[in-house]
């Protein structure tokens, strides 16, 4: 990845067709969680890869490619949540579709139950943002220590609290328990 970011950055602009390829998806992926809404991540993703390739040449290699899309794309989604003003009920995860579901969407719909999404819904932007990225992105606390730019020690902190308040508000919402949750999120937290 290293020799084509360096392409891109000497002018070859087909290159970066190679970049789009690999971070698309995983893009879109954070975007959908962090926005709520398919619709608004595909527009971010498209929006996200733009300002990385605007700012391509001044990437440096002293952190992961990776790691400075992802900052990218969390600014660009704080950004857009600031904009709409929702920052308190920001997360519709999926709607419900009368298609039938893929093996992926099966997964999805286990891992946004209504309780679930209540929790991760009343999770600050930063909270839900080391959520999205430890859990759902499966990053290491040293590569979102990149992101965010703090210790990993002090991330690992951070999430044994945010476990802690989704376990709570779920236990409260419905009398509902992290149950089917915890087997998931509880192997990469």
């Amino acid at each position: 990845m290293e020799e084509i970011i360096v392409r891109v950055q000497a002018g070859e602009r087909e290159c970066f067709s190679y970049i789009v390829e690999v971070y698309q998806q995983p893009v879109y992926r954070y975007c959908c969680r962090m926005l709520g809404n398919r619709q608004d991540a595909e527009d971010a993703v498209q929006d996200v890869l733009v300002k990385a390739y605007q700012s391509i040449r001044g990437y440096k290699l002293v952190v992961s490619f990776s790691a400075w899309l992802y900052r990218i794309a969390g600014n660009h989604c704080l950004n857009l949540l600031r904009r709409r003003r929702i920052q308190g009920q920001f997360i519709r995860l999926f709607r419900q579709e009368a298609v039938a579901l893929s093996p992926e969407q099966k997964l999805d719909e286990r891992l946004y139950s209504p309780a679930l999404e209540e929790a991760l819904g009343r999770l600050s932007f930063e909270e839900r943002n080391l959520l999205v990225l430890r859990v759902f992105e499966e990053q290491s606390f040293l590569e979102i220590s990149s992101i965010l730019k703090l210790s990993p020690n002090a991330l690992h902190k951070r999430m044994e609290r945010i476990k802690r308040k989704i376990r709570e508000t779920m236990q409260t919402e419905e009398g509902m328990s992290w149950d089917g949750q915890e087997s998931v999120m509880s192997t990469k937290i």
